[in-house]
């Protein structure tokens, strides 16, 4: 396989590194990194090694005017350093922040080694085994900041949340399906009202790395001291769209749900989690909804016809909500088997 093409770093990237005392003597190269909406991401080549800058963007690379403060990006390495507190290894090592260019610094990651969970998934590679370690690792963090209240004043991004999940994810949806506004604007408000642990906001195989010790958390510049509740349907959402991306793995996509769900539940010890499972299985068909309606729509369902079966599942969940996860997968299974 050839060696990845290098490029000459944008400015704004070599100066971030300058003033994070990153940069070494020379022009180094880099390569632009693919994935993100929301930020450039580029591997660097120091000295030293490859290193990974992230610098966050104020207009989202989508067809939507989709903005947000660029200060989100203090705030990524902030739940990294927890993270990784929590559950060593769940988050690349912070090698640096410039809260003035909006960028932070962190190790590389080779994908020859820590392959991303979506092309995984994509491939048709569904391990339940790993849903189980995904579900347990965020299970953890979820625990350990549960039980420290005083970090709340490390995430005063109540804005931040709203502006780059809550509204672009359910109340565009409800423009786009007005008589479902209502019942998408009380899962915003029941959202807002959970304050209860550290959330990532953006748990996807996207930003799931399988490494060679368990999972790899990235992208968490929704982070948000908030509803853990999110973060739970967040992901199983994204289990249940692949089953129109890759059919033939179709049962171990539900598989993978099974596990992760059942993996989660039992560790939740700050509330109680039929309280957590019932929040987050009113939430799921409106995230489910807001993949072909809302603001960021999945890339891989582009036929109208599997469109439909999103919606039909998701406004018949949100009309009557379940308030148990596996309710949720019955009805998708359901439908795919029609």
């Amino acid at each position: 396989m050839p060696p990845p093409a290098t490029e000459a770093p944008p400015k704004e990237i070599l100066d971030a590194l300058r003033r994070m005392g990153l940069l070494d003597s020379g022009m180094p190269s880099g390569e632009r990194l693919t994935g993100g909406v929301s930020s450039d991401i580029w591997r660097i080549d120091l000295t030293g090694g490859p290193v990974c800058v992230k610098r966050a963007l104020g207009k989202l690379r989508v067809a939507a005017d989709w903005r947000a403060p660029v200060e989100r990006n203090v705030y990524e390495a902030r739940w990294m350093r927890h993270a990784d507190r929590a559950v060593p290894g769940s988050a690349p090592r912070l090698l640096g922040q410039d809260a003035e260019g909006g960028a932070l610094a962190m190790q590389f990651l080779s994908p020859a080694d820590h392959p991303l969970w979506k092309t995984r998934l994509r491939d048709g590679h569904a391990d339940p085994a790993f849903a189980a370690q995904v579900a347990a690792s965020l299970v953890r963090i979820h625990t350990v900041t549960a039980a420290d209240p005083d970090m709340a004043a490390e995430f005063p991004t109540d804005a931040i949340f709203y502006d780059i999940r809550l509204e672009p994810y359910l109340l565009a949806t409800g423009r786009a399906h007005p008589d479902m506004a209502s019942r998408l604007a009380a899962l915003v408000a029941t959202t807002q009202a959970n304050k209860r642990a550290l959330v990532h906001g953006d748990v996807s195989p996207k930003n799931i790395l399988c490494g060679p010790s368990g999972p790899v958390f990235l992208d968490a510049e929704c982070a948000w001291w908030g509803d853990p509740a999110f973060d739970v349907a967040f992901c199983l959402n994204h289990l249940l769209l692949k089953c129109l991306w890759t059919p033939h793995a179709r049962a171990g996509f539900l598989a993978c749900f099974d596990a992760l769900a059942d993996t989660y539940r039992p560790g939740v010890t700050w509330e109680p989690a039929a309280d957590l499972e019932r929040r987050a299985a009113h939430l799921l068909p409106g995230l489910f909804l807001a993949r072909v309606d809302g603001k960021s729509p999945v890339e891989y369902i582009t036929a109208e016809a599997d469109k439909d079966r999103v919606r039909r599942v998701a406004r018949a969940l949100l009309t009557d909500p379940p308030d148990r996860l596996a309710a949720i997968r019955e009805a998708w299974e359901r439908e795919l088997a029609r």
